[in-house]
């Protein structure tokens, strides 16, 4: 019996592009969180990525893209919503992977943090129904009014939502260490 304990790789994307943008805010801390549960690796590479479109050029970051989820155990998204939806970037990073499955059975988790986010979040869990992800409700968490939530120095003070984030988060651990 393999007595030694590997800890899991998380793939961490968030959906927004500007740095300082609370999505970012939430990914980081869930990294925080994570020390010592998981490997994080956040990806940065959303605002490098071509537009989609299905050709069979191979472009370096789409390879990138690709490789960085296949490694990965799990998946972490959090994204805004912009214009009642999806932001752009992160929707076309995901159609990258429609056609070469990387995402197929992958443990998921979605946070969306926005000033409502409802349509975002329910157009993101449709995408990853489509796609075939393992995310669940336990891995789910609408963060409504995020800024409210949040110090002027840009770090989350709410308990409920530190909790919130922490209970998605063991669920992701917990989804990934069952299916070991």
């Amino acid at each position: 019996m393999n007595t030694q304990h590997r800890l899991p790789n998380i793939l961490a994307i968030s959906g927004s592009l500007r740095s300082n943008s609370s999505n970012n805010t939430v990914i980081n801390t869930a990294a925080a969180m994570l020390a010592g549960k998981a490997n994080v690796v956040i990806y940065d590479g959303l605002s490098r990525l071509p537009h989609f479109d299905d050709s069979k050029e191979e472009y370096a970051e789409v390879t990138r893209w690709r490789n960085l989820i296949k490694e990965s155990d799990g998946v972490l998204i959090c994204s805004p919503e912009y214009a009642f939806g999806v932001p752009g970037s992160l929707k076309n990073a995901l159609d990258w992977t429609v056609s070469t499955g990387e995402l197929v059975y992958k443990p998921l988790a979605l946070i969306t943090a926005a000033t409502g986010g409802d349509k975002a979040h329910a157009a993101l869990l449709n995408t990853f129904t489509a796609l075939s992800t393992n995310v669940t409700e336990e891995t789910s968490l609408l963060i409504s009014y995020i800024r409210a939530k949040m110090n002027p120095a840009g770090e989350i003070t709410d308990a409920g939502t530190l909790a919130a984030i922490e209970k998605v988060l063991s669920s992701l651990i917990g989804i990934i260490k069952a299916a070991e």
